[in-house]
Order: structure tokens, then sequence, then C-alpha cells
């Protein structure tokens, strides 16, 4: 993220206007905007190979799949993020346009200039939101995938997913393999795989 010295303070809603028409993905945190930077093949690829999957899993069971242009609120913080996946079952979420107010899924492609924030002030944000019960993270330059699940207790509890491990997603009553969220990625020679 790199934070747009356009304006000191934008209102939320002078932000949701300006989303409407701009060329460029912002985040908002706070009165202040975020512009996003563009994704890898591998980013690319690992979203593409999530959405064909679990849109495929929640069809017919009144859940929605959102990909990279639909925000996520956090009234509570005053922000709205873009998220990489999201799925919301609930059905008060039908009455935003822009942005989804209750997911019980986030999902996170990570990139080496977002991971530290992903899973740092994100994850911390991201758990303000009631509704959700799974906070994914996957990795683009190494098959793993790591699942923050809220237990019973509310708290939060780390699933991690590595080689030939099936991917569980309690949230949407959900499993696939690493292979099926890896498909068609190449890992570069210096990466290393975890198998």
């Amino acid at each position: 993220m790199i934070l747009s010295q356009s304006q000191p303070y934008l209102t939320p809603e002078a932000y949701l206007e300006s989303e409407k028409t701009s060329q460029i993905k912002h985040e908002y945190i706070q009165g202040q905007i975020y512009a996003m930077a563009g994704a890898s093949d591998a980013h690319v690829t690992i979203t593409a190979n999530l959405v064909a999957i679990l849109r495929n899993h929640i069809r017919g069971s009144g859940c929605r799949l959102y990909v990279a242009d639909m925000k996520a609120r956090i009234e509570s913080l005053n922000i709205y993020y873009y998220p990489d996946l999201m799925v919301t079952c609930d059905p008060r979420d039908a009455n935003f346009d822009y942005f989804k107010r209750y997911p019980c899924l986030i999902i996170e492609v990570l990139s080496p200039s977002t991971e530290a924030i992903d899973r740092g002030d994100k994850f911390s944000d991201y758990q303000e939101l009631e509704s959700l019960q799974e906070y994914v993270l996957v990795s683009q330059t190494r098959q793993r995938v790591d699942c923050f699940r809220r237990n019973d207790q509310a708290r939060w509890e780390l699933y991690s997913y590595r080689g030939n491990q099936d991917l569980q997603l309690s949230s949407i009553n959900f499993s696939c393999t690493l292979a099926d969220v890896y498909e068609d990625v190449s890992f570069s020679i210096n990466e290393v795989q975890v198998k």
C-alpha cells in the first residue's frame, strides 16, 4: 500500500463516491487512502483457482463470494479494505452495493510487500468483525496456507496447511487439496516449496 497524499482527510462518504470512478483502487484507513499495487502471476493464478473452487462449492447456499473489487467495511475502526476474496452468508449484506459488513471468511494471497501488513494490522483490524469466522493467508512463494479460525471462546487458533494436506474451511464447510489451490503456479528455483 502506498499513502495517497492527494487529501489530508477524506470522509467515508467521499471515499466511497470517489472509488466508483477511480482508475486505481484505494483502501481507506481512518480518513487516509492507500493506493493498491498490481499483482504477480502467482497471485492472480491462486486467486483464480480459489474463485473457481469456492464459487462451485457455495452455489445455491445463500452465500456470496466476492473477489478483489469488493470492499470489507470495518465500521468500528472507520476502515475499508479490499480483501483478495471474501465470503458472506449474511442476508444483511445484500443491502450494500459497494462494501460488505458481515463476511464469515476473508482470504488474502500474500505478497512480499504486503505480508507483514496482512499478518499484523489487517488481521488485527479484521478481528473487529464479529461475523468473521476465518482469516486465511495464502503464500504465493511456497505451498503453504495459514488459516486463523475463531473458536467457541472467540479466540483465534492457527491451522497451517502444507504440502499434500487438505485445506479445511469450516466457515463454509469446505475442503480441497493444496494442489487445487496451487494449480498452474510455478515457484521460483530460489524459493523453497515446503513438502
